[in-house]
């Protein structure tokens, strides 16, 4: 790289860069598609940013999902992954393990985790979704993100599971802390962490003598050739479904409801659409908002077990190595004007929920969630607009995820029909 090219280096990681991140991830895949560079933790990672580069470090098999393949003692492990999980014994999920144990584990929550269920459920997460609309639209105003798009997976995911409905409060509460310090002191989050796997084991063992038709109770008996997960590999599930689950879906919902605002020929396109009953614009609308500004920045960790090149790069045995996925997803070399959020996009493969053996299994349920949210917010309040201006919001200083820490809106009111319970 020459002189000039390293002095227009952009910075990284700072509030300019978190508000809009794509300028500087622009100018990374032209001139250094693979970039070493130290994390806001003190972590030296790699960053891969080229779509084609992206595709196959997602799916490479000499890169471990593993920390124990992390060339650093054990502090520097413990600031990666997700905060908490460690000293909580929360480390056996899908998010943290390789074949063969990994094919075992995804293959078992396979069976409870099925499309059937996800399908099951679209009248509850239509129910959660109303009743949540119903607590503001008479007032004209709301914060989308801690009245709508934070509260509506959390009561989701929790009614999947099985968590009784006394209880969610607590799982809102230590998901709130997770959200609001995950890009902080990890302190914090790691007692809501250890707070949440404290309830999950005594919940695990309440439903092995009482199973019912939750998913706690399927992955408790789900089996394959004899083998059931252990009390502590369902309680980590658990975790991960609720922390990797909850927070994509705010972010898709907040993230997607911002990019509607802010390209209103596309908002009004899609009214049109649903207005008509025509679902199609929003089934390929969903994939765009993923594409255009999804709600996983970079890809979870990922460790060199062995010397090896990525565009051009040569990765030591035991580097860290981050997928950045927004990056990805605005290459130019794979998608056409990149920077246009197009609603009707069909060639649009993106990688918003990864790619390989990976790929997020809460995908199909964070889409269901998000088309409701965003269609019915589309259609109860119309003429829905930002209640500040765009450089006066602020987002989440987190590395993995990309969300905004408040969305202030401004609305005619409805009638008041009385405020239902979720």
């Amino acid at each position: 790289m020459s002189e000039t090219q390293a002095a227009g280096r952009p910075e990284l990681f700072g509030w300019e860069f978190a508000a809009d991140p794509y300028p500087a991830y622009a100018w990374l895949r032209t001139h250094e598609p693979v970039h070493r560079t130290r994390l806001p933790s003190g972590v030296e990672a790699w960053l891969v940013t080229r779509y084609a580069d992206a595709r196959q470090t997602l799916a490479d098999p000499r890169l471990s999902k593993n920390p124990v393949h992390h060339a650093a003692d054990e502090a520097g492990r413990s600031r990666t992954g997700i905060p908490g999980e460690r000293s909580a014994g929360l480390m056996t999920h899908l998010l943290n393990i390789d074949p063969p144990d990994h094919t075992r584990l995804r293959r078992l929550v396979s069976k409870a985790f099925t499309p059937r269920r996800v399908a099951q459920f679209a009248p509850r997460v239509q129910e959660l979704t109303d009743g949540l609309i119903d607590g503001f639209a008479g007032r004209g105003e709301a914060d989308l993100i801690h009245e709508f798009a934070f509260p509506l997976p959390i009561y989701a995911i929790c009614d999947l599971l099985g968590v009784p409905r006394e209880d969610q409060d607590d799982f809102r509460d230590w998901a709130g802390m997770m959200i609001r310090h995950g890009g902080g002191p990890r302190g914090g989050v790691a007692r809501s962490v250890k707070k949440m796997r404290n309830y999950l084991a005594e919940l695990i063992h309440r439903k092995r003598a009482d199973l019912g038709d939750d998913l706690i109770s399927g992955l408790i008996r789900a089996s394959d050739h004899g083998e059931h997960l252990t009390e502590e590999e369902a309680a980590a599930m658990c975790f991960v479904l609720l922390f990797a689950g909850f927070e994509t879906t705010v972010n898709l919902i907040g993230n997607g409801t911002y990019a509607l605002l802010r390209n209103p020929a596309e908002r009004a396109r899609l009214q049109r659409a649903l207005a008509e009953g025509d679902e199609a614009l929003l089934d390929t609308g969903i994939e765009e908002l993923l594409r255009y500004d999804g709600p996983v920045e970079m890809a979870t960790w990922r460790y060199a077990t062995e010397p090896l090149r990525i565009g051009g790069a040569d990765i030591a045995a035991g580097d860290p190595v981050l997928v950045v996925l927004a990056a990805a997803d605005r290459d130019p070399a794979r998608f056409d004007g990149p920077d246009r959020l197009d609603l009707a996009r069909t060639d649009n493969q993106h990688l918003g929920y990864g790619h390989g053996i990976h790929y997020c299994i809460g995908a199909p349920l964070a889409r269901l969630e998000g088309k409701a949210a965003l269609a019915t917010l589309l259609t109860r309040l119309p003429d829905l607009r930002l209640g500040t201006e765009p450089e006066e919001l602020r987002w989440r200083g987190g590395l993995i995820m990309r969300g905004l820490r408040t969305l202030p809106v401004e609305f005619t009111p409805e009638p008041d029909q009385g405020a239902k319970k979720v």
